[in-house]
């Protein structure tokens, strides 16, 4: 294997999402070291951020039935029963509810949390309030998927935040999605809320860092122990 084969097998894949913001990025520090040298150097660093924040590293996911993996990378903000968002159909009973909140250091690729048929996407305009704030989940922008399982309907929703202004959607209704499968992404900083049916059992705590695709969040069988993996 060359040097070059070596290096390129290490380096972390960028989501084609991200191509036009980094060339927008570098074009811009290219103009901004023209007028002043130190003014290039900044742009420079945010052209490398730009290029760490679309990143899409492949994941291990684990695939034993049951278990609800981390929709996103983040830390757990919340754990708690809330009404779903109206216009997932949900019905206005509170469900259980883990939160991920994204800084703009995480990875912003979004992933499916169960396996299931995507029978609802719906998108919502709203504002962009911190991402952390818990009204967020009422007045921010959002887009939520219906995932229909075997251990019943799941919602996951993509939420805005303060400076994120852009939800991505890569899957469409009535699509079967696999647990780890991308489903999306957020640019810039927002938050992921998964709502789980009757009969899960939370395995995280507020504050725990979560990866999406790998970190399992809660489980529908919590007496089966045996799992197995997927990379992707």
């Amino acid at each position: 294997m060359s040097v070059l084969d070596s290096i390129r097998k290490q380096a972390t894949p960028i989501h084609p999402e991200g191509y036009k913001f980094i060339a927008a990025f570098a074009a811009a520090a290219l103009v901004l070291g023209w007028l002043w040298s130190p003014l290039g150097w900044i742009g420079a660093f945010l052209t490398a951020w730009c290029v760490y924040f679309f990143r899409d590293p492949p994941r291990v996911t684990p695939l034993r039935d049951g278990l609800v993996v981390s929709a996103a990378d983040g830390v757990v903000s919340l754990i708690g029963r809330y009404a779903p968002p109206p216009e997932l159909g949900l019905g206005v009973a509170p469900m259980q509810r883990i939160s991920v909140f994204m800084s703009v250091f995480d990875c912003h690729v979004n992933r499916a949390p169960v396996n299931g048929r995507i029978s609802k996407i719906a998108y919502k305009p709203g504002l962009f309030l911190s991402a952390d704030l818990d009204k967020a989940s009422e007045d921010n922008e959002r887009n939520g998927f219906i995932f229909d399982t075997a251990d019943g309907r799941f919602g996951v929703v993509q939420i805005a935040g303060l400076i994120a202004r852009r939800i991505v959607c890569f899957v469409h209704e009535g699509e079967t999605s696999a647990v780890g499968d991308r489903i999306g992404l957020i640019r810039f900083g927002s938050r992921v809320d998964i709502y789980l049916p009757e009969g899960a059992t939370p395995l995280v705590a507020v504050g725990a860092r979560a990866v999406a695709g790998e970190t399992p969040l809660a489980d529908m069988r919590a007496g089966q122990e045996r799992r197995a993996f997927k990379a992707g």
